[in-house]
């Protein structure tokens, strides 16, 4: 995340230089993302780099940049998307859909991992261009509905504005989210942020089905102001982590990908892909080390 910041929506017009997004010529219009300087975000311009879209397994594509997840799960019903990055990584991950022989205009749906602009901040520009449903945990939506992290994210003072999703719908713990075969759950796993979301589902090629964990970010990074131990902006936010961490431990997940890709070392595995990626480990590996790191914030933290 980038050095503190303080975000407001007057802030948002001085931080971002509009670029136009090309729409496919069946859309009606095309959207206007904003690019954070590097004053801003000090990270962006890394995390924007390109990357080749792949398949990971089945019907489960990479569609995101070198260092933010975005997932494509595909069907002849429609395709659904997990993630859309910065406001600026929409173009490239469009392009990246069409790479891969899909039409982005057949993205129903668009669902997310956390309401932060490095994850949700391009999911305004895809869904003007899709014309797709955005679907939502509650606490994750009322954030995207306006652009702006609320006070009780442990992030408040470090997260930057983003556009602003209009409409999105809002989904319980737990809801199984369908297009025509395509079955995606979502599981609460808040901490990171409020209403933290990770998603599960089955790819399968020929008679071989794998289950894939969109698992969302368990690091314990704050603002200043905040402290995991003791505060009033988000008083649950250690029991969230600790049911994040159990479900994790037993949810079936023999690949894993994270939002950022970096956290779950998808690029290391993914030079022997498809059985590279393959760990039935992963996601108990991965909320172990979450334990661990939120164990030495908290020694860190004033008693």
């Amino acid at each position: 995340m980038p050095r503190s910041f303080l975000p407001s929506i007057g802030s948002l017009c001085t931080l971002v230089a509009a670029v136009a997004v090309a729409a496919p010529a069946n859309a009606q219009r095309s959207a206007l993302t904003p690019t954070y300087d590097s004053a801003a975000c000090p990270s962006c311009a890394e995390w924007n780099a390109p990357q080749a879209p792949m398949r990971l397994f089945g019907n489960t594509y990479y569609v995101g940049t070198r260092g933010l997840s975005a997932l494509l799960i595909t069907s002849d019903s429609g395709h659904i998307l997990i993630d859309a990055g910065l406001p600026n990584s929409a173009p490239q991950i469009l392009r990246n859909i069409s790479a891969l022989g899909f039409k982005p205009t057949d993205v129903r749906i668009i669902l997310n991992s956390h309401a932060h602009y490095d994850h949700s901040g391009g999911i305004a520009a895809v869904q003007d261009v899709t014309g797709a449903r955005v679907l939502a945990s509650a606490a994750s939506a009322e954030v995207m509905r306006r652009g702006l992290p609320d006070h009780d994210d442990p992030q408040h003072g470090l997260a930057l504005p983003m556009p602003p999703v209009p409409r999105v719908e809002t989904l319980a713990p737990g809801a199984v989210v369908r297009l025509g075969p395509l079955a995606l759950t979502l599981h609460a796993t808040g901490g990171h942020t409020p209403g933290g979301s990770t998603w599960s589902w089955r790819s399968c090629e020929a008679a071989r089905c794998l289950d894939i964990v969109f698992a969302d970010s368990q690091s314990p990074i704050s603002d200043g102001d905040f402290h995991f131990s003791k505060n009033s902006r988000y008083p649950g936010v250690l029991a969230d982590f600790e049911r994040g961490h159990a479900l994790l431990e037993r949810l079936a997940c023999d690949i894993l990908v994270t939002p950022h890709p970096g956290a779950s070392a998808l690029w290391d595995r993914a030079r022997t892909a498809p059985d590279g990626l393959i760990d039935p480990m992963a996601c108990k590996n991965y909320a172990a080390a979450s334990r661990r790191a939120l164990t030495a914030r908290l020694q860190r933290e004033p008693r």
